[in-house]
């Protein structure tokens, strides 16, 4: 463990994490004119479109965890830069479908390689992506997303001490 992490709270050890990997993301996938955010946008972008859809501004906010007014955002950034189309939904005229553009789709399957990079080198202390601890450490981060949240709630212990 490193000297900054000792007798650090979980808490701490999770934002710690996730601030050392989007600065890494972010300098990986800026030479392709993306930001950690962009990335996130246009690499869930490619995986719904191989799985056969043309996700609204909402079910990708959704699928990325990122607020849906900041989704609208990045995509019409993207769009300017000739890497997203958004078009209206026919059915829903409230809704924007996003697409990947030809040259949108070469970014993005350069950004992936790079990021898998990234990534074999992050979990190699798990003994990589096939290693046993990373499938544990997945199953973990999986049922912390999953669980609720209620960031106004309290225990008793904290109540208590109020």
């Amino acid at each position: 463990m490193s000297k900054g992490s000792e007798g650090a709270t979980p808490g701490f050890l999770v934002w710690r994490l996730s601030t050392k990997w989007r600065v890494a993301v972010d300098r990986a996938v800026a030479p392709l004119g993306l930001t950690h955010a962009q990335y996130s946008l246009v690499a869930s972008l490619y995986g719904m479109h191989r799985a056969g859809r043309q996700p609204s501004q909402r079910q990708l906010a959704d699928q990325t965890g990122l607020e849906a007014l900041y989704v609208s955002k990045l995509a019409r950034g993207l769009e300017s830069a000739g890497l997203v189309d958004r078009t209206r939904d026919p059915d829903d005229p409230r809704a924007v479908r996003l697409s990947l553009t030809e040259q949108g789709q070469d970014v993005t399957r350069r950004a992936i390689h790079v990021v898998h990079g990234l990534l074999q080198q992050l979990l190699a202390p798990l003994g990589g992506l096939d290693g046993e601890r990373t499938r544990e450490f997945t199953r973990d981060l999986t049922a912390l997303l999953d669980a609720p949240l209620d960031p106004f709630s309290t225990t008793d212990n904290e109540t208590e001490q109020s």
